[in-house]
């Protein structure tokens, strides 16, 4: 049996929506706006998570140069480590994904 999604197209959707909203007077502005913030959302949420990465990296290494220095436990160095490293290993995954997800926006026909 087939995906219900798969059997209509965004096309259609988005011309019945419209349709809908001349229907009941709503204006295309009010899909400019929305796209507008959900645009400026994901715009902040990727920049606040990639300032909260480099924040850890750079706790990671601070602690890590302490420890060279004698100033910090291993215990606190070794924490601090796993942070940063997981922090890398989740950033590399994010721009793999965008990065596969231009591809596939390149590959498709206009």
């Amino acid at each position: 049996m087939s995906d219900p999604a798969s059997l209509i197209s965004t096309a259609a959707v988005r011309g019945a929506y419209r349709t809908s909203q001349s229907l009941t007077g709503q204006k295309d502005e009010a899909i400019a706006e929305e796209a507008g913030a959900s645009a400026n959302s994901f715009t902040n949420m990727v920049q606040q998570a990639s300032e909260s990465a480099l924040e850890t990296v750079r706790e990671g290494e601070a602690v890590a140069q302490a420890g060279l220095r004698g100033e910090a436990d291993t215990q606190q160095v070794v924490e601090a480590m796993l942070a940063m490293e997981s922090t890398v290993k989740v950033a590399v995954s994010v721009r793999d994904r965008f990065v596969e997800a231009y591809q596939e926006i390149l590959r498709m026909p206009i």
